[in-house]
């Protein structure tokens, strides 16, 4: 388990049919190193279970939850609706992302990350969340400048790197006054990599690392672990946002041998 004052919030994999055992085992693994887990909403533009639900499972397994509510599939009353839904199940932190490109269809193009932070902010006043849970809200951010309203955010996610010296470099130009975690991704292979680099922004993936998880995959899990106890070691960031795709089993081991187990 990480050591007091720094969390590894572990991204899962959500299930894209109606069956939960795949999300029940990954928290079952994961537990040893993390008590707090992220769970997407429909990935990469792929349906899946509600977030809000997969959120409440978590809950009921004496974890914490962050759910993941993308501007893309919704309009206003639909996120309303998903708010009240949560409140119901006690689900009250939230991640507010603009959701990647559906592989079918199209946005509806009625909200933005924006809008859904100052809604939710709104909604949480109003009758229909008496006697519940105040909100903790979330937004993703990259290695440039911090626009004024996310700064009203209660905690950041940074995009994925591979840099520590970079995030220190970010963090000390923005001065960033709410928690922040880092992101740190598993390398499973270096097709996956070069997608990393065709879809995020100003990622900077460093080719020795891609040549050794080329030749063995495990080099990724090694280097992801290393990256963690290096953001640890800053003692800047509330923790790491970390996403071991199919790994997490090794993820788990390496981890939990690196800091001492529970």
């Amino acid at each position: 388990m990480a050591p007091p004052g720094f969390e590894l919030v572990c991204e899962i994999e959500p299930p894209t049919r109606p069956d939960l055992k795949h999300v029940r085992h990954q928290i079952g693994v994961l537990s040893s190193i993390a008590g707090t887990f992220l769970i997407p909403d429909n990935h990469i533009g792929r349906a899946t279970v509600s977030s809000v639900a997969v959120a409440h499972e978590v809950e009921a397994m004496g974890g914490r939850s962050i759910a993941c509510l993308n501007a893309r599939d919704r309009n206003l009353l639909g996120f309303q609706r998903d708010l009240l839904t949560a409140a119901a199940y006690g689900v009250d932190q939230f991640l507010l992302v603009r959701g990647d490109e559906p592989r079918t269809g199209g946005r509806t193009s009625e909200l933005t990350v924006r809008t859904m932070l100052a809604e939710a902010r709104m909604f949480e006043g109003t009758a229909g969340f008496s006697g519940a849970r105040k909100l903790r809200l979330g937004a993703v951010v990259g290695f440039g400048e911090l626009p004024d309203w996310k700064r009203e955010a209660d905690f950041l996610f940074v995009q994925v790197g591979f840099s520590p010296e970079a995030l220190l470099r970010w963090s000390e130009r923005v001065q960033p006054q709410m928690a922040v975690y880092a992101g740190v991704i598993v390398l499973a292979s270096s097709a996956m990599a070069r997608n990393l680099a065709r879809t995020i922004p100003d990622i900077d993936i460093p080719s020795e690392l891609v040549e050794q998880v080329d030749r063995d995959p495990k080099a990724g899990i090694e280097a992801a672990c290393d990256l963690v106890l290096a953001i640890q070691d800053l003692k800047i960031f509330q923790g790491v946002h970390l996403i071991p795709v199919s790994c997490y089993r090794s993820v788990a081991a390496r981890l939990e041998q690196l800091l001492g187990g529970p």
